[in-house]
């Protein structure tokens, strides 16, 4: 099988990550593939934040845990309450991926760029998991400029960088694969 295709049938979402910091040498790889996605109409409208700092991150955790405490849906309310929660899941790297509010398409090419940064993680054996999560630390927008957001651009998700804590590879959810019509 092509080796891309593995990587993307192998690649899952990881919880669980070892204290060590991934190298600047893999982390700027990483960027890198996110910067190559395809954009509508080659916008590029994103900005990519890395966080590595301990505080900043402890931070977040704990700000996300309040709102999502608030939250009328009662599991999300159960996790935020949660003192043992952390949205980041412990990784030593963070990346917040934020995209210019004027561009044609920004949530998408920004989706684009995180799915290529997952790949790529999975590709140098560095686990990541995509934060959908992270979206109740983006409601707050006294947030962006303790994140370094630029002015005309919205947070969109966060993506969580390190190594497994465990090693052992779990198999892929079965698929439906009875997604597809075809007019030919």
């Amino acid at each position: 099988m092509n080796e891309v295709l593995k990587v993307i049938k192998s690649r899952r979402s990881v919880r669980n990550y070892l204290d060590e910091q991934i190298s600047e040498e893999s982390l700027n790889l990483i960027i890198e593939a996110g910067i190559y996605a395809p954009t509508a109409h080659n916008e590029q409208p994103w900005h990519f934040t890395v966080i590595q700092n301990q505080e900043m991150l402890q931070h977040i955790n704990k700000k996300v845990r309040e709102l999502m405490a608030k939250s009328d849906v009662e599991w999300i309310q159960r996790m935020g309450s949660n003192p043992n929660f952390q949205v980041t899941y412990n990784a030593p790297t963070l990346i917040i991926v934020s995209g210019r509010k004027d561009a044609m398409a920004w949530r998408a090419d920004c989706a684009a760029a995180i799915q290529n940064m997952l790949i790529a993680a999975k590709s140098m054996n560095i686990g990541s998991v995509w934060l959908g999560l992270m979206r109740f630390l983006f409601q707050e927008e006294r947030e962006f400029s303790k994140l370094g957001i630029p002015e005309g651009y919205q947070p969109y998700y966060g993506v969580a960088l390190g190594f497994k804590a465990n090693e052992k590879e779990q198999a892929a959810p079965e698929r439906n694969l009875d997604v597809v019509n075809y007019i030919r």
